[in-house]
């Protein structure tokens, strides 16, 4: 695939770059010369290589969580953001904070995944019950059912006094991870892989439930599949680093545009995409206002809000 080399490049290259921008300053060739002092040994890899690590599976999980959510709905504005399931997860991971914060992250993963899947459900049923007379009406349920969860999410936070915890692992800040804290990521790796082993179905399954079932798909089946991936996924990244926006949503638009729908042939672009805008993202927030850091899910916030807008404007010129 002649994008899938150049995007692989330049993902390779910023995260080389991710290694070696931060606030301790840490040489590349006193480290390859191998003449590097042992604490620039032991930031590299106590933090800024499990921070590199956490942000190319982040960004390459989210992107092909969105990408089945827009096949599954056949919408190109939804993405866990828009659908109410990055806001399940954090409801769920605020439960787990308040009734057993010394639960090990596996389990909090589970249950933060637990509630993404059902808020991801409810979507799915919403849609399924109400007329949909334009396309822009499943992201703006799915905004406001969002909208709801995160009020709920607020309040339980404010009542418990866990609004500060609240706004420090919902920003999407990736400056906290570290080895040891990152690996439940890894997880977000099998289910991406997992998601391009049955990519062919998927793509029959954002035909349509009749057209897929007339051809002997297992409608159900798939969306059940593709609705655990996508809630597994956004879990591992929400009790990680929080909350990662857009990126499902810029990603796959951006590879449909170049290449179509066929997920087998544009899931590891995808995947690669998702991971490369991660990453520079994420660069941007640590060297815009050095030594001070934005987060990576700020910076793609704004970036992602812009993108939304573009295709908006984009539908409506190319509906009249």
């Amino acid at each position: 695939m002649k994008f899938l080399l150049p995007a692989s490049l330049l993902t390779l290259g910023l995260a080389i770059a991710s290694l070696f921008t931060g606030a301790s300053p840490v040489s590349f060739w006193t480290v390859v010369s191998g003449a590097g002092d042992e604490r620039a040994l032991m930031l590299l890899a106590e933090s800024r290589i499990p921070r590199t690590i956490a942000l190319i599976l982040a960004g390459a999980g989210m992107a092909v969580a969105g990408t089945l959510m827009q096949m599954l709905a056949r919408n190109r504005f939804v993405e866990p953001s828009t659908a109410g399931t990055v806001e399940s997860a954090s409801l769920g991971m605020l439960l787990v904070l308040f009734f057993a914060p010394d639960l090990p992250v596996m389990a909090k993963m589970l249950v933060s995944g637990a509630f993404a899947l059902a808020g991801t459900f409810l979507f799915i049923a919403i849609l399924e019950r109400i007329p949909l007379r334009s396309a822009l009406m499943v992201p703006l349920v799915g905004l406001m059912l969002g909208g709801v969860i995160s009020a709920v999410t607020a309040f339980l936070a404010y009542r418990f006094d866990l609004l500060q915890t609240l706004g420090a692992w919902t920003s999407g800040d990736f400056s906290a991870v570290l080895r040891g804290r990152y690996e439940v990521l890894w997880l977000s790796l099998v289910l991406t892989i997992a998601a391009y082993v049955a990519a062919d179905r998927f793509t029959l399954a954002g035909m349509g439930e009749d057209f897929a079932v007339s051809l002997g798909l297992k409608y159900r089946q798939v969306l059940l599949l593709g609705l655990f991936i996508v809630a597994m996924v956004t879990a591992a990244v929400v009790v990680t680093a929080g909350v990662v926006p857009f990126v499902g949503l810029i990603v796959p638009n951006l590879v449909a545009m170049a290449l179509g729908d066929r997920l087998r042939r544009t899931l590891p672009l995808i995947a690669v995409t998702g991971a490369l805008l991660v990453l520079l993202c994420d660069l941007i927030g640590r060297t815009v206002n050095a030594p001070f850091e934005i987060p990576a899910g700020s910076v793609l916030g704004v970036v992602g809000s812009l993108f939304f807008l573009f295709l908006l404007l984009r539908r409506r010129s190319h509906a009249a």
